[in-house]
């Protein structure tokens, strides 16, 4: 549940705009509603209170009267007579009718009298707390405070009692105590309560409505922005935005199209240009196979007659055959890439084990390592490197990176390894030599890219190997990556998938920097 919270906030603006809107509304209505029900809350006791204090202190005065009434012939005697006109005058003080308990309790110097207790609707004397009894007698004044009003036989509630001594001449003394039942102030406060916060709950929902169709209307634009902008991306050059109104969202719109219309034009221009060069390399290689063909016809018989010819020519005459097969060897390169560049190039898969390809490119590589004074080692694993792919592909690839490696390797030898894993395979040459730094990296995959643009290639190469061994493995659904130093050499690491059109993701079984492994 947590993570598809996670996903959806992560994903849709919509959801974020509408759970950080209510979040907020819940805090504040919360907050405010919380501030609004303690000051109706306090209002409405306070009030209450005043009131009830106020009805005690009526009482009181009436019960007192009582007293002095009965005192004008002297301090009367307490008796069962005066304590029930005493709780008679307690009870009907309010001529609206009480709305109140009374309790009549023997004060402390009125402990001999046994005059027994007094109380309506049978409430309880637990009801008084004892620290304020205890209040009422050593201070013989008025004191209140909130109790729960308990009964004999019916459920307790809470409420205000408030209490206060009745003298009656200068020894004796009753505790008399007011009950104000607050049942129904407190059912008053759970209504407004309870409609406060269904209140604030039917706010918030309808909040949450309200920003929900509002980022609706706001999405919408974008959403379709985003899905018009993949369109375009996908070669879908003509797809622009409705444009409604004259908003945000109808200059984003407009913005938009300005931009789709600016790339659909520059994308087409570029196409154009593309294509006449494209068909102008095609073009340019074709027409030079035929007088290319003429000449090294003419060329043969010039080599195989160099023995017959004197030392001045003969240097020329193998020169000139030299040349024409660099020359035809570039030509062909030209003809391979404009098939890449038009879309053109086919592959031809099969499931192959790598270790029998390189095997062959090693082969026919080592006359010229040895020519160079370099080694070629074969590292390869005893079980079969099998993956789908075109064997006469791959085996230029590693062709075009073993005579990378020998041209600028220095005479030091070669490693050449082999490997596979659970989803993919992988073929790497290493060389020791001058190495690449950071720049190099870049651009080593470049057509006709030099390091040291002064240095000769002296293998007769085209400068077009390492582009075409990268368009191989991108026709296979592969990876061609390198690494380098200066001074340690580089390593070329082609990884192919096992099975056509499997994702490789990030995994290879052979490392990229051979100094993390010591290879």
């Amino acid at each position: 549940m947590f993570r598809a919270l996670t996903r959806r906030w992560r994903r849709s603006l919509a959801f974020r705009v509408v759970a950080t809107t209510l979040v907020a509304a819940t805090v504040l209505v919360g907050v405010s509603l919380g501030f609004l029900l303690i000051r109706v809350t306090n209002g409405l006791v306070d009030a209450n209170t005043s009131r009830s204090i106020a009805e005690a202190n009526v009482g009181l005065a009436a019960a007192q009267q009582v007293v002095l009434q009965a005192s004008e012939g002297g301090p009367p005697p307490p008796s069962e007579g005066l304590a029930d006109s005493i709780m008679n005058s307690l009870v009907t003080s309010d001529d609206r009718g009480a709305a109140y308990e009374v309790l009549l309790l023997e004060g402390s110097s009125a402990a001999d009298t046994q005059l027994s207790e007094r109380g309506t609707n049978l409430v309880e004397v637990s009801s008084v707390p004892l620290d304020m009894r205890t209040q009422v007698r050593e201070q013989g004044r008025e004191v209140w405070t909130y109790t729960t009003i308990q009964y004999v036989n019916q459920p307790s509630e809470p409420g205000l009692v408030v209490g206060s001594l009745l003298t009656i001449g200068t020894e004796t003394a009753y505790e008399v105590y007011y009950l104000f039942p607050y049942g129904e102030l407190q059912g008053t406060l759970d209504l407004v309560r309870s409609t406060a916060w269904i209140a604030g709950l039917l706010l918030i929902g309808l909040l949450g409505l309200l920003m929900s169709l509002i980022a609706r209307h706001v999405v919408l634009p974008v959403r379709q922005a985003a899905r018009t902008a993949e369109l375009v991306r996908a070669g879908h050059l003509e797809q622009r935005l409705p444009v409604r109104g004259e908003d945000d969202l109808a200059a984003l719109a407009l913005a938009f199209n300005d931009m789709a219309g600016s790339l659909q034009t520059q994308i087409r221009q570029l196409e154009s240009l593309s294509r006449l060069q494209q068909r102008f390399v095609s073009d340019v290689s074709h027409e030079l196979r035929t007088p290319l063909t003429t000449i090294r016809m003419a060329s043969d018989v010039i080599y195989e007659s160099r023995e017959t010819m004197p030392p001045s020519l003969l240097r020329s005459s193998e020169l000139l055959h030299d040349q024409l097969d660099r020359f035809e060897s570039l030509l062909a390169d030209l003809l391979e890439i404009s098939r890449f560049d038009a879309g053109a190039a086919q592959l031809e898969t099969e499931s192959t084990d790598l270790r029998v390809v390189v095997g062959a490119a090693v082969e026919a590589a080592r006359p010229l390592a040895r020519a160079r004074g370099c080694e070629i080692v074969e590292l390869f694993p005893d079980q079969p490197c099998v993956a789908a792919c075109d064997p006469r592909r791959i085996e230029r690839i590693v062709r075009n990176l073993l005579s990378n490696a020998i041209e600028h390797g220095e005479g030091h030898p070669i490693e050449v390894r082999a490997a596979v894993g659970a989803s993919c395979a992988a073929v790497s040459v290493r060389d020791f030599g001058r190495g690449l730094d950071d720049d190099d990296l870049d651009r080593v995959f470049d057509r006709f890219w030099r390091a040291d643009p002064s240095r000769v290639r002296n293998l007769g190469g085209t400068g077009l190997g390492l582009s075409i061994a990268l368009e191989d493995t991108r026709l296979h659904g592969g990876r061609l990556a390198v690494w380098g130093r200066p001074g340690q050499g580089a390593l070329f690491r082609l990884t192919l998938p096992r099975v056509a059109g499997q994702d490789l993701g990030e995994t290879s079984p052979l490392p990229l920097d051979p100094t993390e492994v010591g290879v």
